[in-house]
């Protein structure tokens, strides 16, 4: 009985691991470098490089000896931004997650400091919100924003947010240094989820929870916004099962995009 576990087309299967390396890189790699992590012959890596280049996917910088994503690469990016997927593929799962718990629920992406909402679902008879497809908040103020930043790498979100002068403010509430962005963060990654109270709208809060790509990335926050006490101070209580059906939607979407489940 043939071994199903095995690639039927082993020539494809190194082809694409390989680009999807190169993509993780920080920098053009070495072929024998790409030989060794990912246990393939060094000969065929270098006759797939080869035809990889003829058509424009990879680069050889002879001067370094190592090996780059090509235009062609960056074109299939832009492909996939034209196309749209993950709008595409969460509009269903976050409608779902709105019907499943009559609260308003959206999907955004980060852009620089900021989120960007790409999928935004209102419920009947909920409080009107400032978030809508196209809109941007700051991302340390927004659960889906923060759920993102927690699943960053640490230097990154120092980068991000290397001092005061990075951080806005639109109800006086929320963190506004370095310092207490990271105990924000801190706190995320130990519930798994990010939470925010009235720091984007008075009377309003949110539960966010990162999606993430293949490689563990958060390419996506999920987060569903319900009415709080806008007098009240610290984060309101935050419902199970209301945390449970996030958990839920964002590991489909995160199953759909080819990626990894959340850690509840």
């Amino acid at each position: 009985m043939p071994d199903s576990s095995r690639p039927q087309v082993p020539a494809a299967d190194q082809t694409l691991r390989m680009l999807a390396h190169l993509a993780r890189q920080r920098g053009p790699t070495a072929a024998r470098t790409i030989a060794t992590q990912l246990d393939i012959p060094r000969s065929t890596v270098y006759h797939l490089l080869a035809t990889l280049q003829e058509h424009g996917f990879v680069v050889h910088l002879e001067s370094e000896r190592r090996w780059g994503l090509g235009v062609a690469a960056f074109e299939l990016g832009g492909g996939y931004a034209r196309q749209d997927p993950l709008a595409r593929l969460g509009r269903p799962l976050v409608s779902e997650l709105v019907d499943r718990t009559g609260e308003s629920a959206h999907l955004a992406v980060m852009h620089g400091r900021d989120v960007l909402y790409i999928v935004e679902e209102r419920a009947l008879r909920r409080p009107a919100l400032v978030t809508d497809v196209g809109v941007r908040l700051p991302a340390h103020l927004t659960a889906s924003g923060r759920a993102m930043l927690a699943a960053l790498p640490r230097p990154q979100v120092r980068a991000l947010y290397p001092d005061v002068s990075a951080f806005s403010d639109r109800t006086g509430r929320g963190p506004a240094r370095p310092a207490e962005l990271r105990e924000v963060l801190r706190e995320a990654r130990a519930r798994g989820f990010a939470i925010e109270d009235g720091e984007v709208t008075l009377g309003l809060g949110s539960i966010g929870v990162a999606v993430r790509d293949h490689a563990g990335w958060p390419v996506a926050g999920i987060a569903v916004t319900y009415p709080v006490d806008g007098d009240a101070g610290g984060h309101a209580p935050v419902d199970v099962e209301l945390s449970d059906r996030l958990f839920e939607a964002s590991a489909e979407l995160s199953r759909r995009i080819g990626g990894a489940r959340p850690s509840a």
